[in-house]
């Protein structure tokens, strides 16, 4: 017997779980303290309430023989009728027009940006920008792939665009990015289309935190781009949309034309999940199938606004600092230049024991997130203020 030895490549642990055992320390050690944490992106707001009434009528189906649900459907891959319909009004809306097997029910983004790799050999050469999401790269890592990097800098950005003289196969876009908060416009990721047609590579487009794009320019779906249904694979969720990250509900879409050596991809994965997955909650399901109603999107739309408003109340924190960012707009995040030439861990202790706050080291994300640190506006805006008067008080004190 062998193990898988690509696994023995990854760093000891995942980047989260790093953050969250220092923060666990330190509250054990500090009992008396009132840490607060900007670090990871899980939300506070609650669900919206036509969400929580459809859940209960799911719940409610589920007691009675005559409305009780196993297993999902075996069309488009066990996602609901209703469900697909609200999706694809949805991505109406934005200009795109998809079928109902196009579209392929998940238990989240993050799930589905690993399990979508099932479709291609080993042999592929992924592209990366650095600095990424650590999702992107331990996936391919565990599978043996070459990952090559993009990088994502200041200088650019953060928005690094193809290098003709690099060969991919497989090229991960998130949009807006996680960690850094910036967003391609429509011109550059026209430029990555492009890139990957004339390649015959294709996209891994990351589009979870799309529901906070406000800039017209900007596009919230990567098939908004002319030539993407030809190189594209758009993951989505609602977790940052909708608040489900305790509910586990997301949808990956794949062209129905969209193909390799002559293989179409999206029937690849749909015998992929009836493999491997057996659906979403019939619960979460019917939650999600009322997120894009109308009444569903005033409500959660109530709730974006909420974080966009902590967004920018860290970034006019900064800004008062005179601490260079990205973010804050058009995203949850904000990537933050670490103060006087600090490491990104150095500054996370610094921030940690002087003003009990807790971010993201940049360096978690990648060789070019050295000297940077990510924070995020999920938090109440209480602890947001509070945090950013903690903030101001230790760097204006201590500068």
């Amino acid at each position: 017997m062998q193990i898988n030895r690509n696994f023995l490549s990854l760093k000891e642990n995942y980047l989260f779980a790093t953050v969250g055992a220092k923060f666990t320390a330190y509250r054990k050690a500090h009992p008396e303290k009132n840490v607060i944490k900007l670090s990871i992106g899980d939300v506070t707001r609650p669900l919206a309430p036509s969400v929580i009434a459809a859940m209960h009528r799911a719940v409610e189906d589920l007691a009675h023989a005559g409305t009780f649900k196993g297993y999902g459907p075996d069309q488009y891959c066990y996602g609901y009728e209703a469900l697909l319909d609200s999706l694809k009004g949805s991505y109406a809306r934005k200009g795109v027009k998809l079928s109902s097997g196009e579209i392929f029910i998940s238990d989240g983004a993050k799930s589905d940006l690993g399990n979508i790799l099932d479709l291609f050999s080993k042999e592929n050469t992924v592209l990366v920008p650095d600095p990424v999401y650590p999702v992107y790269v331990d996936t391919n890592v565990m599978a043996g792939r070459q990952v090559l990097f993009a990088d994502a800098t200041e200088a650019n950005g953060f928005l690094p665009l193809p290098d003709e003289s690099v060969k991919a196969d497989i090229i991960y876009l998130c949009s807006p990015n996680n960690p850094t908060g910036a967003a391609y416009d429509r011109a550059q990721l026209k430029a990555w289309v492009d890139y990957a047609n004339k390649l015959g590579a294709i996209i891994l487009y990351d589009a979870a935190y799309e529901y906070f794009i406000e800039d017209p320019a900007l596009a919230r779906s990567i098939f908004e781009i002319e030539g993407a249904r030809d190189c594209a694979i758009e993951i989505c969720s609602f977790s940052k949309t909708a608040g489900f990250t305790g509910v586990r509900c997301g949808y990956t879409v794949i062209p129905d034309t969209l193909e390799r050596e002559g293989v179409l991809l999206n029937r690849l994965w749909a015998r992929r999940q009836a493999t491997k997955f057996n659906g979403a909650s019939y619960i979460s399901q019917m939650g999600a199938s009322v997120v894009f109603s109308e009444q569903g999107e005033r409500e959660i739309a109530e709730n974006i606004r909420y974080y966009r408003g902590n967004a920018a109340i860290i970034a006019d924190c900064l800004g008062k600092l005179d601490l260079r960012y990205t973010g804050g707009k058009n995203s949850p995040y904000i990537w933050m230049k670490c103060p006087r030439g600090m490491k990104s861990w150095e500054f996370f202790d610094y921030l940690l024991e002087n003003a009990n706050v807790v971010g993201t080291p940049g360096s978690g994300f990648g060789r070019n997130g050295e000297g940077y640190f990510r924070l995020t506006a999920f938090a109440t805006e209480e602890n947001t203020r509070e945090a950013c008067r903690r903030i101001t008080e230790l760097l204006d004190h201590h500068e």
